[in-house]
């Protein structure tokens, strides 16, 4: 578990993940695998080859921009990540 100095104490460092559009919330650690804590989440990202080359786990963040869930962890820069989920018939 990531820990970070606060003021002299040391305290636990968790991210919130929040799936959207069902507003799904979860505490997750950085560097976790983002498909690792859709799925402790109960939330269903579809794959395809699992090396981001498909695109199938394709999500926007909440800034907008597209990652692979397959390839992308939780990243350490944030206390919030916000992810927005695609409802495709193919997958």
């Amino acid at each position: 578990m990531l820990r970070r100095e606060v003021n002299g104490e040391w305290h636990s460092m968790t991210v919130q993940v929040l799936f959207l559009p069902d507003e799904i919330a979860i505490a997750a650690e950085p560097g976790e695998p983002l498909l690792q804590v859709a799925q402790r989440a109960g939330v269903f990202i579809p794959t395809g080859c699992l090396m981001g080359s498909c695109h199938a786990c394709e999500v926007e963040l909440g800034d907008g921009t597209l990652i692979c869930a397959c390839i992308s962890a939780v990243p350490a820069d944030t206390t919030q990540l916000i992810i927005q989920l695609y409802g495709d018939s193919v997958w």
